[in-house]
């Protein structure tokens, strides 16, 4: 039913669970399995040498979550995204680009009443995916 499932992962403990359903899912399916980690922009406003600093630091922490997610599942340096942007338009347009057939991902609940609400980048997501989503708490 599935060729390309995409895991939107960002190291969060849901993005950890998500990550293991992913990966029973692209088994089970016979899937392609891409992991995306979108890390937002550096502000340009902090100036040289500032802003070199914070974007190499930025970086190296993306590539590090990133790396960790493709770990989780099994995957190599290839079948891993590294975008940059606002996540879920990121997380969207990559699966636009890569034709996913579902978005896996993690969510987690706001304050007190977490369980009844969705987080705003997984409800950006749901709302506009052009694919199922199997939100994973």
């Amino acid at each position: 039913m599935f060729k390309t499932i995409l895991l939107a992962y960002d190291g969060s403990e849901h993005a950890k669970r998500a990550a293991q359903v992913a990966k029973a899912e692209g088994e089970a399916h016979g899937a392609r399995l891409l992991v995306v980690h979108v890390y937002e922009p550096v502000p340009d406003y902090l100036g040289e040498p500032f802003f070199e600093e914070a974007l190499k630091r930025r970086l190296e922490r993306a590539e590090a979550v990133l790396k960790e997610g493709l770990a989780l599942v099994g995957l190599p340096p290839e079948n891993g995204l590294l975008l940059e942007g606002e996540p879920a338009g990121a997380i969207l347009e990559a699966a636009h680009g890569e034709k996913a057939d579902l978005i896996v991902m993690g969510t987690r609940g706001l304050g007190a009443l977490g369980g009844l609400f969705l987080g705003s980048q997984s409800q950006k997501v749901v709302a506009q995916a052009p694919c199922p989503v199997l939100l994973v708490r």
